[in-house]
Formats: structure tokens, sequence, C-alpha cells
């Protein structure tokens, strides 16, 4: 059972985890207000499941109290008539309550339902608009937790603790009510009773809880080794080092420590349940003993079947009262979790739309970075000082060491993050005065990491352009340099790509990210690195589709592919968040910079690594090797 969980059987009890402890938040009235905020659309609904619960707890304890009737009005006056009548009531009330049940679990469910729909819907809404920041900087399965596991969890929250919170309180106060309506001394008796029997399963359910966790941490470690060492990985490591019988000798540790641990845990309060047992028979023995001394010395209006109703009552009173004792650990888990809920709820919208944002009737690709700052971490600047301009139709290329910020400073064009300072203004306009939708739209960008979702290439394409003709899509893959190899598959268009395009190379993967771009037509096309990982086969088809755009459209080219560089109109040298150097690559190399230095550390070795290309492509660009 994982810590935080509910223990089950008579000693399960619950308790709060030292994390859990550590981490209760502050129950106020703005947190409240914020929870029933999303019972209130429902308000109709929840007035139903509390007449429900009201009705059913009131037929649920009217068996007990016509139990009285059938020993007083039908057996001890042996009236057939009446006994046959009481028992039918029983039966018929007993079945209402559970119609009623059924009635309130569905209404119950259906508003649970809603209420996760609600706040499922209002979570993807808003992390959908959460910033690049925001998935870089926070863990990709505590993103998902808060989607599924923590919103899941508001179902039971509502099914279960409120309905509980309200369905025991309301027998609670029912059976008090019918107890000292029968008899006010009886009734002080059982309820003085009543604490005691909850003194055994609490201590009982401590001890177990300890046990518990200890069991749940070995068990965490035997799947842990399981894990390791039955991986293929992990199975080849151990052959290699002929670890086999270490790694049994581990298991087999381990696993005694479990079984041992197993067995004190099913043990634990053996002796409880005797005091337990013993408290359950001693407030109905009390009831008996007291009430027959009342019947028999001092009141003779108490007959049998108002000593045994009591009893019956007093028997419906034990379990509402230990699960609202225990209730205080569920409200406050109850709590945490629309709190987890709520701090992602209360994270800011980083990047949004301007009020007064604007959608150009016209624009022709114009971009200038004007003394352009931008960091991750406020102690430490990204980007200082960019300044730069792409005219409409021209190409750029970025090169530098790894880390100097060369993606960053594409990433701020379509507003995946925002400058800290300076200006990125497109055709004249600061981004952030552009509509977003319409910003992403213009520009198109291909990076290293290509993204495919699970579906058919049909599918991938059309993200792009959802009323694509079959003939654009074919012509967007012709001039991605991928349509040949769609074209020699069984479905064609309709193949399947797999989870994140598994199913296809590198190569393949990115000409149909490249397809998808051109699909898209933007008015800028941003290349990050597109080529690199690959084979020098794949390279070279990536680089035949690129090559054109480069020559057609305005682009921004992140590369360490020589020749992709030289295609471009100018060349900016990026080191250390500045831009350290600009111009062509002839006036770059003769300035013994940082561009030099990367020409001989890595173009030169690419342009070698070139089947048959060096001294071509040395010969049209005029490169010679470094130490010439």
């Amino acid at each position: 059972m994982p810590p935080g969980g509910r223990m089950g059987g008579p000693l399960g009890g619950q308790y709060l985890t030292e994390e859990e402890k550590a981490n209760q938040p502050k129950v106020t009235p703005e947190l409240l207000k914020r929870v029933f905020s999303y019972l209130k659309p429902y308000t109709k609904q929840l007035i139903l499941v509390l007449l429900c619960i009201i009705v059913s707890s009131f037929l649920t304890l009217l068996p007990s109290i016509l139990t009285g009737k059938i020993l007083d009005e039908g057996l001890l006056n042996k009236d057939i008539r009446a006994l046959v009548f009481y028992i039918a009531l029983s039966l018929v009330v007993t079945l209402g309550a559970s119609l009623i049940g059924v009635a309130q679990t569905y209404i119950n469910t259906w508003i649970a339902q809603h209420i996760t729909f609600d706040m499922r819907n209002q979570m993807y809404k808003h992390l959908q608009n959460m910033s690049q920041r925001f998935f870089t900087s926070n863990n990709q399965g505590d993103i998902i937790t808060r989607m599924t596991s923590d919103i899941d969890g508001v179902k039971a929250v509502i099914t279960n603790t409120f309905s509980s919170i309200l369905s025991n309180s309301i027998t609670l106060i029912l059976a008090m009510i019918a107890m000292f309506q029968k008899n006010w001394i009886l009734a002080l008796v059982g309820i003085v009773i009543v604490p005691l029997f909850t003194l055994p399963t609490r201590s009982a359910g401590k001890k177990r809880w300890k046990l518990t966790n200890e069991s749940q941490q070995v068990n965490d470690e035997v799947n842990g080794i399981l894990n390791e060492t039955l991986s293929v990985s992990g199975q080849l490591l151990v052959k290699l080092f002929g670890k086999e019988k270490y790694e049994y000798e581990k298991y087999e540790k381990a696993n005694r420590r479990m079984i041992g641990l197993n067995i004190k845990e099913s043990m634990a309060g053996r002796w409880f349940i005797v005091i337990l047992t013993t408290f359950t028979s001693v407030g109905p023995m009390l009831i008996y003993l007291v009430g027959g001394i009342l019947m028999m010395k001092y009141d003779s209006s108490l007959t049998i079947g108002d000593i045994t109703v009591l009893v019956a009552l007093l028997g419906r009173m034990y379990m509402p009262v230990n699960s609202l004792l225990n209730m205080q650990v569920e409200w406050i888990r109850s709590m945490a979790l629309f709190k987890r809920i709520f701090d992602y709820f209360d994270i800011p919208v980083e990047i949004k739309n301007a009020d007064d944002a604007v959608i150009p009737e016209k624009v022709t690709g114009d971009v200038v970075f004007e003394h352009v700052e931008f960091s991750y971490d406020p102690s430490k600047k990204i980007l200082k000082d960019i300044n730069f301009t792409l005219n409409a139709g021209n190409s750029i290329a970025i090169v530098g060491p790894s880390g100097s910020g060369k993606s960053t400073i594409v990433n701020l064009i379509p507003r995946l993050y925002d400058v800290d300072s300076g200006s990125v203004t497109f055709d004249g306009i600061d981004v952030r005065k552009l509509d977003l939708k319409f910003l992403r739209d213009k520009v198109g960008v291909v990076s290293q990491e290509t993204y495919l979702f699970n579906g058919t290439v049909r599918e991938n394409l059309l993200y792009a352009k959802p009323d694509a003709t079959e003939d654009e899509m074919i012509d967007a893959l012709k001039k991605a340099n991928i349509w040949d190899f769609i074209e020699k598959q069984e479905k064609g268009l309709d193949t399947e790509v797999g989870n994140r395009g598994l199913k296809l190379s590198g190569g393949e993967k990115q000409r149909i990210s490249i397809a998808r771009i051109i699909l898209k037509d933007p008015t800028i096309f941003i290349f990050d690195e597109a080529t690199s990982a690959l084979d020098s086969i794949s390279e070279k088809k990536i680089q035949d589709a690129i090559d054109p755009i480069i020559k057609s459209k305005t682009s921004i080219l992140i590369a360490h592919r020589l020749s992709t560089i030289l295609a471009a109109d100018e060349i900016l040298v990026v080191k250390d968040g500045m831009i350290a150097e600009r111009g062509t690559h002839k006036e770059l190399l003769g300035r013994e910079g940082v561009y030099r230095e990367l020409y001989e550390t890595q173009f030169s070795k690419a342009i070698m690594e070139e089947s048959g290309a060096s001294e071509l492509e040395q010969y049209i660009w005029g490169v010679q090797p470094a130490d010439e």
C-alpha cells in the first residue's frame, strides 16, 4: 500500500506521512471559498444529494427502530398480523434505503465527473498558455500528475470525503435523537461507551501503519532490484561481470525482509481485536443491565423492544464515530490536493496577447533586434545587447560555440520567450504588440529535435494546414525531398509514423517536419541545427530540401554545415550571449577571431567529411585549409 493510502479492515485507521505533516496546507476561508466555487454550478444536484443522504440515513436507522415493534407488538403480544406487517415494512424500508443510495451515488458521481471535467479543461487551457520557460523548468511528470492523478483525486474527495462527512454526521445525529427519544438515561450510557470503542482501533492502526511504511520501503527496494537486473541492459551487465550469485543473494535478502514485515503487518493488532470485541460487547451489555434495572425496578413503561432498539442504534453509531474521527486525515489530504491544483492555476501566464494586439493586413518579413537582453535566470544573462536586421527575402546564419545563445535568439521571434529589455520587431511592430497566433503563423521553425505526433504522415502534415489538399501535401513532400520514400510505402500518406515518429529514421522525420513547415508557408523560416546528428546521406537530402528555401525565402540558419552557412547573406558569430563578429565568410575568416577558430575546429572538418565535396566547395567559395 502506498504511503498516505487507506488501510482496510477494522484496524485500518489513517495517519499522515511525515511529508504530509510537514506540508499540511493552511485551510483559510479563501481556500474553502475557492474549493466550493467548483461546486456552485451544481447547487441543484448537491441539494438532491443532501436530501438523498438525509432520507437514506433515516431509512437505514428505521429497521433498528422497527425491531422494537417486532418484539413488543408482534412476538410478545403474539400478534401475527403486526409481526408480518413490521417485518414487511422493515424489508420495504431497507429496499427503499438501498434504492435511494443508488440514486445518491449516481448524482454524486455525476457531480464529481463534471467538476473534474471542468477542472481538466481549465487546467489544460491554462497549461497551453504557459510559456516555453514553464515547460523547460518544470518536471514533465509533475505536470502530467497535476492533469491526471491530482484532478482524478478530486472525484474521490467529492464522492467519498464530502459525502462521507455528511452521511456519517447525519446518521450519528439521527441515531442520537432516536436514542434520546426512547430513553435519555440509556442513551447517555451508550454514548459514554462510544469513544472508548475508537481507542483500540487507533492504537492498532498506528502500529500497523508503521509496519506498512517499512514494508513499502522494502517493496520499493525489491522492485528496484528487479527493474535494474531484469532489464536488457542490466542483465547484460550482470552476465558480463559474473554477478548472478551476488544479485540473487541481494534479492533473496530483501525478499526475506519483505515477507517478515508482511507477516508482522498481518498479525499486528490481534490483541487489540480482543479489546475491540470486548468494547463492542460492553456497550450493549451495559444498556441491557441498566435497561433491565430501570424496567424491573423503576420504569415500567420501558419495554424489551425499547432496550433492543437502543442496542441496535448504539451499534449503528460505532462506524460513523470512528469514520468521523479519522476524517481529519482525509480532510487534510483533500485540502492538500486542491492546494496543489490551485498552485498550478496561480502560475501567471507569461506570454499572452496584448489588449490592443495588432494583426497587420500585409507582411514582408523584416526582423530587427534592437539592444535585446534576455535571461532564463535573473542572476545570469544569456543574451547581451543583441542588434541585427534581417531584411525580407534575405537570410542570416548564426554560428557560435555550444551554449552561446544561438537558439535563444531565434526563440524570441515567435515569442516562445519575451525579452528582458530591448525589442524584437516584425515589419516594424514589436512582436509583443502583434497578435500571438498571427505572429506564430508567420514563423516556421525546424529544430534539431523533430517531433511528430503519433498518427499518419497525412495527419502530421494537416497539423500545419488542416484544409490542405492531397496535391498540396505531395508538393510539400517533394520539396522536402521525402516524397519518393512516402510513395513507396504501402499506405502512402496514411503510413503510421509511430509515437514521436519512432517508426522513421532521423532523416525521414526531419524531412517530414520540413514538409510540414513548407505546407504552413510562413513568412520567415528558421532552421535550428536541422541537419545536426544525422548521417551524411540524410544530411545531404535535407540540405537539398533546405537550399531552395534559403534562396527564395526570408530565413535564419543555425548550422554546423559550411555550405549552409555560406549560402546566407550574412553570418552572425555569437559568443557568451553577444554578437562577437558579423560579415561574410571571407571577411570573418580573415579576422583571426571566433569565426576563424570555429572554422578550424568544426567547419573545415565537416568539409573534409563530405564525400567528394571538399575540393569543389573550396574552389567555389575560396575556402583554404586553416594552415595555409
